[in-house]
């Protein structure tokens, strides 16, 4: 097994775990920036289990590598638990705030080209629900998406800065 391989699988455990600590929530505020630490150090042992000498952009790609598999993996652990929360009830506490908005902010959402039944679902009632978990699954996707290429660029950049200081 290669060792950039290694080094993602390594990060995928370690994203998994946090993911489920994300769920308690005052832990949840802690994990964001652990993650991308994790993408960092992914990217530096990567680039530890590289022969010597270390070439710094064979490096960074191998910790790229190891970090978009860290974060792929990471990532759909996460948007499992986000939809599953949002169909056990995160739907409702949402559609619950939505009716609980001033009655201008709807308003203002109608005369914007919003319509209602995009928050509530149809007649503008809290059923919603099956709308807000499809808003989770869209937000959570592009979430993912983006967060592959962050974890990308820090995962080089952790491997890129390993291999200049231990090329031998």
């Amino acid at each position: 097994m290669s060792g950039w391989l290694k080094a993602g699988l390594i990060g995928l455990g370690i994203l998994v775990v946090l993911g489920l600590l994300g769920l308690i929530p005052f832990v949840g505020l802690c994990v964001i920036p652990l993650r991308w630490i994790v993408y960092v150090a992914v990217g530096v042992l990567a680039a530890s289990y590289m022969l010597h000498p270390r070439d710094t952009g064979e490096a960074a790609k191998q910790g790229a590598l190891a970090a978009v598999i860290a974060s792929a993996g990471g990532g759909l652990v996460n948007l499992v638990i986000t939809l599953i929360g949002a169909a056990t009830g995160g739907a409702a506490q949402f559609t619950q705030i939505l009716q609980e908005m001033p009655p201008e902010v709807m308003q203002q959402l109608r005369d914007s080209g919003i319509p209602p039944e995009l928050l509530f679902g149809p007649g503008g009632n809290a059923a919603g629900g099956v709308a807000a978990i499809g808003g989770a699954a869209i937000c959570g996707s592009m979430c993912c998406v983006g967060g592959i290429f962050f974890a990308a660029a820090l995962g080089a950049l952790g491997a890129w800065i390993y291999a200049n200081s231990k090329s031998n």
